[in-house]
């Protein structure tokens, strides 16, 4: 454990600081050949997403899945793609038409972008001749800032989707995303930190090439899950689709979008998903190195040639199965538990571990401090942490009282020692219907007993009320 914590920096190629893959024999043809393989790859990808997602939703749901267009329903995804390229395209009236059109061709645009740094392996030989060039389009010095900072713009194709529109449930999609962008990115980029500081660059091959003893998701645990968790909210999935929401909001900021204007839209989002497990495989799992014990094997020879390509993708679509494993399991987050959480847990917790492991660094390698003793104590804080997690007490809320009342509108419900009135809470006093804040209870709503009246009988109010069969109160469970 004391050679783990004691990796030093990785080395730089000569001639070019920063990074460690070789670009020098690279020239204009093989850029754009390789641009040109990274966009039929992502375009293969998601078609192959959409199939693998109905696969395995179905699978958990018991249920086939396609299984009609093609040898086990893979042509499904095709099937759906010319269905909205033939479909018929409108406009909305009211919308920004300019802006209309080219919110999601920014969405798209950006999110074909990431990959450029990614790295799939180390240097290839290509087939029948002696030249090689590096698995990877382009890298520099600050790789992992320009991924962030694609993210970043892709999120204005949603956001002037939604305003362009002209309607309100896209536009209230699209603020939120805006929200949803600003609280989960803040996380993300504090869960890649903590790896700059143990890989000292953000050059991605860099990162790959530090990662040849251990993994940095071994050694980072919390870094790497406040990622996995950001990654789901930063793509808008279940169970933080909050800009999309269609029991709430329709379909968010696509509402208004139909034909392959919203085809680019849904492109966009399986890209994005194709990006983030890209960059968690890269940063985290080691990247296109091969899982112990076939790193060991003959000095490591499937991390050379063609394999590491494999080992890539495997890792990346295993990220894949967690979103759609996700998406089959939890339910969508009300969107104050979600910002809430954002704000009040992952960002707090990700500052925390970036000061206590710059703290470590600091101390293993300008101080002399036995790496024992730094273990032992990460240990014993890391058993206070989990214990003061589920042992801290809990704020009371106070309960309603029989008539439904709850503390009234402008007092904390949590305040000591209050003893104002009480008022009932109207969910429709201001016209619309809200939800109950915390502390607030809805009154209880009686069923209305209903008589049965045979012809002939008295009018209703002459006799006791003979209540209907439906209307009796059936015990619950």
């Amino acid at each position: 454990m004391s050679g783990l914590l004691n990796l030093a920096l990785v080395t730089e190629t000569p001639g070019v600081p920063g990074i460690s893959a070789d670009f020098s024999q690279d020239n204009g043809w093989t850029y754009l050949v390789k641009a040109v393989l990274i966009i039929v790859f992502l375009l293969t990808s998601v078609l192959i997403a959409i199939w693998f997602e109905r696969k395995v939703v179905a699978r958990m749901q018991v249920r086939p899945g396609p299984n009609v267009h093609g040898p086990f329903g893979l042509l499904q995804s095709l099937a759906d793609a010319m269905k909205l390229l033939l479909k018929e395209d409108l406009t909305v009236t009211a919308a920004d038409k300019f802006v209309y059109i080219l919110a999601p061709m920014i969405a798209v645009f950006c999110s074909l972008l990431t990959f450029a740094v990614i790295p799939f392996g180390p240097n290839v030989t290509i087939p029948f001749t002696d030249y090689s060039t590096p698995a990877q389009l382009t890298d520099f010095p600050v790789a992992v800032l320009y991924i962030l900072a694609c993210a970043s713009v892709g999120v204005y194709g949603i956001v002037l989707g939604g305003w362009s529109s002209g309607s309100t449930y896209p536009l209230l999609g699209a603020v939120r995303s805006t929200a949803q962008v600003i609280s989960y990115e803040l996380a993300m980029g504090l869960a890649l930190v903590s790896v700059f500081i143990m890989a000292g660059s953000m050059s991605t091959s860099q990162i790959v090439d530090s990662q040849t003893k251990v993994w940095w998701a071994l050694i980072l645990v919390p870094s790497f899950v406040i990622y996995i968790i950001a990654m789901i909210g930063e793509t808008n999935r279940l169970p933080f689709d909050l800009p999309e929401a269609e029991g709430e909001l329709v379909s968010g900021y696509m509402t208004e979008y139909s034909s392959m204007k919203f085809a680019w839209f849904f492109l966009a989002e399986y890209i994005n998903m194709i990006n983030v497990s890209a960059v968690a495989t890269t940063l985290f799992l080691g990247g296109w190195r091969a899982p112990w014990p076939l790193s060991a094997i003959n000095d490591g020879m499937f991390n050379e040639g063609w394999w590491p390509i494999l080992w890539f993708l495997v890792k990346v679509w295993a990220f894949m199965f967690v979103f759609v494993w996700v998406r089959g399991t939890l339910l969508r987050l009300r969107y104050d538990q979600f910002m809430k959480f954002g704000w009040k847990v992952l960002i707090p917790a990700a500052l925390a571990w970036i000061v206590v492991l710059s703290v470590v660094q600091g101390m293993i390698r300008f101080g002399d401090v036995d790496n024992r003793a730094i273990l032992v104590a990460a240990v014993v804080l890391g058993v206070v942490a989990i214990a003061a997690i589920f042992l801290w007490p809990q704020k009371k809320v106070p309960d309603a009282d029989a008539a439904g009342r709850a503390a009234p509108s402008g007092t904390s419900p949590y305040r000591k020692g209050s003893t104002a009135a009480p008022e009932p809470f109207d969910a429709f006093a201001g016209g619309f219907p809200v939800p109950p804040l915390p502390g607030q209870t809805l009154p209880s709503a009686p069923r209305r007993a209903r008589r049965l009246v045979p012809e002939g009988s008295p009018p209703a109010g002459d006799g006791p009320a003979a209540p209907d069969a439906q209307d009796e109160e059936v015990p619950r469970g």
